[in-house]
């Protein structure tokens, strides 16, 4: 029987970077697979395409259900609930990793589970590996059989071939050989395991559930997540730091990596986060906005109405808006219930374009001069779609601001990024870039404004960056080992 695939991702979707992976564990709970269900289902916008829940119940020992599809389709139902009993449970939800979109099998889908001699224990991966098509290549000479495509499955065979005496020292030992950038959940029969690499490029947090004298424990990658199951935010896991937690001794952290100075992801602050979040200490929101203000204190603008693409231009265009002076509109309305599948796309519904995703405001938007906000522009593809509906609306100018700095470089550490000659930054010039949307004016924030806006107020470190910027910089902390095999070509000095 064929393995079964996740049907091609909706063809409107593809002009934006996704994160490929939100991941979610709850320990000391009764029923723990229905509150990390309740996770994903807040963390879905970091994966729409399959999610997995493995759960552990003293007597029923490990279940497992993984499902192509959204958490609220899948793991909402009492048939497949009843199946993951016990107090602990991690899961999952992911895109495709690039260049596999239409391919993915099943078996990819995570959390991944390994039997060994001291018991079982399954494992769920936010990040890249950049190394991983070496380690595989060792792991496979040395009589390991692989059951997926996926870079996390070396993490278990690492683990596997480890010597150390329990599961959480293989895990350490196995993650000493992995380089990239990564946040892992995983889980024992008794414990509840964390980890963010050496720089702390994806995103961890912890969390307490229910009475302090009897709390249960919760990692997540974002604190949107802890609220929706009424969690109280601890404190963020520290980049290179390993906590096991337990409900015999709490939680231990651990040391397992030498210590680097970090470099979160800041496109994190820009898109992928929900802006209901807290990272670092700071509202996502709030970054956002002020990411707005920042853009208009640099690229102002004569003009009538200042305009979000939604979602995700909001924050900054209400910043713009607030800091300009120009009245802020709804010019673009959001079809909230556009799901991928709504109908099968044919030509002919292709070339309706982004008019099923989002519709102008004619009344709003004609004779008026408008300033469009949007966090990122990838292939230029959707930006001009849009910019044609607001000019078929009847606008009399049409200016972009770009709440980010122009993305000319592929990220290899866990995000879905067209190759590097398919990002328009990377061939275009910034007026060469104007030209090409048809817009009046198009201006990005600078690297400066928006480490400004994200609270670094000197701007960019250039000698020392305190976040990975790499796909506005071309400056990765971590070699992209795999891809320099492949034949990507690095940055060069005179770039």
């Amino acid at each position: 029987m064929p393995t079964p695939q996740m049907p091609p991702a909706h063809p409107f979707d593809d002009d934006k970077l996704h994160e490929e992976c939100g991941i979610f564990g709850v320990l000391g709970v009764q029923d723990a697979a229905n509150f990390v269900a309740l996770g994903l289902h807040a963390l879905q916008h970091r994966g729409q395409e399959a999610g997995g829940i493995v759960s552990h119940d003293p007597e029923q020992g490990f279940n497992s259900a993984r499902r192509f599809g959204y958490v609220r389709d899948n793991f909402t139902s009492t048939d497949i609930m009843e199946t993951l009993p016990g107090p602990l449970a991690i899961g999952h939800v992911r895109y495709s990793t690039a260049g596999s979109k239409g391919q993915t099998a099943i078996r990819d889908v995570q959390p991944f589970f390994g039997e060994f001699s001291m018991g079982g224990a399954a494992i769920a991966h936010n990040g890249n590996i950049t190394n991983a098509n070496a380690l595989r290549r060792e792991l496979i000479e040395r009589g390991s059989i692989f059951q997926s495509s996926s870079d996390s499955e070396c993490i278990i065979h690492l683990m596997a071939r480890s010597l150390q005496r329990d599961i959480p020292a293989r895990m350490e030992d196995a993650l000493r050989r992995v380089e990239g950038a990564f946040s892992v959940v995983a889980m024992t029969r008794t414990k509840l395991i964390g980890v963010r690499d050496a720089l702390g490029v994806r995103p961890l947090v912890l969390g307490r559930i229910g009475p302090e004298e009897n709390s249960g424990w919760v990692l997540s990658s974002e604190t949107c997540a802890l609220d929706i199951i009424g969690a109280e935010f601890v404190r963020e896991i520290e980049p290179g730091e390993m906590v096991v937690i337990s409900q015999e001794t709490g939680v231990e952290s651990r040391r397992p990596f030498r210590q680097k100075k970090p470099r979160f992801c800041i496109f994190e602050q820009v898109y992928f986060s929900r802006p209901d979040s807290i990272l670092g200490g700071r509202s996502v929101y709030e970054t956002r906005r002020q990411i707005g203000v920042e853009l208009a204190r640099e690229a102002p603008v004569e003009a009538d109405l200042v305009c979000p693409v939604p979602d995700s231009g909001t924050p900054a265009a209400i910043g713009f808006a607030h800091e300009s002076g120009i009245p802020y509109g709804m010019g673009i309305i959001r079809n909230q219930y556009m799901g991928r599948t709504f109908i099968e796309p044919t030509e002919q519904i292709r070339n309706m374009g982004v008019r099923l995703k989002l519709n102008v405001n004619r009344a709003l938007i004609r004779g008026k001069r408008v300033i469009l906000v949007d966090d990122s522009v990838v292939r230029g593809t959707t930006s001009r779609k849009i910019k044609e509906m607001i000019l078929d609306a009847g606008a009399a100018e049409v200016h972009f601001r770009i709440a980010s700095p122009p993305t000319a470089w592929p990220c290899f550490y866990g995000v879905d990024t067209p190759q590097r000659e398919k990002l328009l930054a990377a061939t275009m010039s910034e007026d060469e870039m104007r030209d090409f949307l048809g817009v009046d004016s198009l201006k990005f924030i600078s690297l400066d404004g928006l480490y400004r806006a994200a609270g670094e107020a000197g701007g960019r470190n250039n000698s020392c960056p305190q976040y990975c910027d790499a796909c506005f910089s071309g400056e990765y902390p971590v070699e992209p080992a795999d891809m320099i095999e492949k034949g990507f070509k690095l940055k060069t000095a005179a770039e």
